[in-house]
């Protein structure tokens, strides 16, 4: 079954940056929508930001000015840029969503592992 693979998390400095990516674990027609969230030790997981098919996106205000959520339709891969970072958006950050593994299918696949961003100096 398709999954989803999150990678580029890490330890960075408090008003560092990271970029986050999404990518599904096989080939697949194209991502629908994608929503990126994190989950803080003790705490539920949020959602922080979320693309959609026509290519609008929406924030938690939490992230919104910070943070920027895009798409790369050619390599099916979806983006989490994170700017001026904060010892608070230390996470998991996972990624999950509607994606066609052809163009006459529509799943919402399972869980990934998540990738683990930690905010530290």
């Amino acid at each position: 079954q398709v999954q989803l693979v999150e990678s580029g998390g890490g330890l960075v400095q408090p008003g560092g940056s990271l970029r986050l990516s999404c990518a599904a674990s096989e080939t697949i027609f194209r991502i629908y929508s994608m929503t990126w969230y994190r989950q803080a030790p003790g705490k539920r997981r949020e959602l922080i930001a979320a693309i959609f098919s026509d290519d609008s996106t929406n924030y938690a205000d939490s992230v919104k000015g910070r943070f920027t959520i895009s798409r790369d339709n050619a390599n099916n891969t979806v983006y989490l840029q994170m700017n001026s970072l904060k010892p608070e958006d230390t996470a998991v950050y996972y990624c999950n969503g509607e994606i066609k593994p052809t163009i006459r299918t529509m799943i919402r696949p399972p869980w990934g592992p998540g990738t683990q961003v930690t905010v530290s100096s």
